[in-house]
């Protein structure tokens, strides 16, 4: 039953995200957002990791599976439900799409930087995972900046 759930509300929330922008990208979507793909399947990948882990530290370690761990988790989660449906939306020539890929990893690098250096709150593994995640976001910014700039240099004189 839960299972059914969270499906609508993904379906839902996919609906939302790929409905309602008029703007396309100016050079062919797919050119440039297969590494864009590649980084965000990675990303899917370590949040799947993340809740495995947390699940059998769950059972073997509580003292490593906190409520400040699930609480990320739970973030991460969004995150990772959120970028593959933008991203979805920009390989069908989206520019808000696209923009919208570098301001949740804009996001995502941001808070895993500060929940990182935050003496106390997570168990040492999660800093980790955290560290990770803000280095991949940070290529995964860095990498859509330049293809969203790269139709602007080709049009100048």
């Amino acid at each position: 039953m839960l299972l059914l759930t969270v499906e609508s509300i993904v379906l839902y929330i996919d609906c939302v995200v790929n409905t309602g922008s008029n703007e396309t990208v100016r050079a062919n979507p797919a050119v440039g957002l297969q590494a864009v793909s590649n980084l965000v399947r990675a990303y899917v990948v370590l949040t799947i990791g993340t809740i495995i882990a947390l699940i059998i530290m769950g059972a073997v370690a509580p003292h490593l599976a906190t409520q400040e761990a699930w609480g990320h988790a739970v973030i991460v989660v969004v995150f990772a439900v959120l970028l593959p449906l933008r991203l979805r939306a920009a390989r069908k020539g989206s520019a808000d799409a696209l923009r919208a890929v570098a301001i949740i990893a804009s996001v995502l690098l941001a808070v895993n930087v500060v929940e990182a250096a935050l003496p106390h709150a997570f168990p040492g593994w999660m800093r980790i995972e955290m560290v990770v995640i803000a280095l991949l976001m940070a290529v995964l910014v860095t990498t859509v900046i330049r293809i969203i700039r790269r139709p602007r240099a080709a049009n100048l004189p």
